[in-house]
């Protein structure tokens, strides 16, 4: 078995998307999730990188979930969050093996509109920078 850094535990939340890509791990702290994952075939182009969806969808996974655990720090309610927009600048390449981390270093709250940056680092070199646009789902009110 691949060494999983401290902290990281398997990744609770299942998504069909994410689903090939398994194991993923998650690391939660006071302001964000961080996931990781050890580099694999499944992740990977025909050059043996990981592919930049890839990047940009668990970049994007990852910002969204961090919202989600400031918004319930913050005790603001949430129906949920949809990506309004994304973008990622490729810095670097990662290869087989390497462990990578999405970490949401930004989170700005609004009252519809939220905004996050994350750094993707293939063994703690930056790989990518990623920029998110999320809408806030209006709460349903309890019945």
């Amino acid at each position: 078995m691949d060494h999983i850094p401290e902290g990281f535990a398997p990744h609770l939340r299942k998504s069909p998307v994410t689903e090939p890509w398994e194991p993923l791990y998650a690391r939660q702290t006071a302001d964000r999730l961080v996931l990781g994952v050890r580099v694999r075939e499944a992740h990977c182009n025909s050059r043996g990188m990981p592919h930049g969806g890839f990047l940009a969808a668990l970049a994007d996974n990852a910002m969204g979930l961090s919202l989600g655990v400031r918004l319930a720090a913050a005790r603001q309610p949430a129906g949920g969050l949809v990506t309004v927009s994304l973008t990622l600048d490729y810095l670097g390449s990662a290869k087989l093996g390497q462990w990578l981390e999405f970490d949401t270093d930004f989170a700005k709250l609004g009252r519809s509109i939220c905004f996050t940056e994350a750094t993707v680092r293939a063994d703690g070199e930056p790989v990518a920078r990623a920029r998110a646009t999320f809408k806030l789902l209006e709460a349903k009110a309890a019945a």
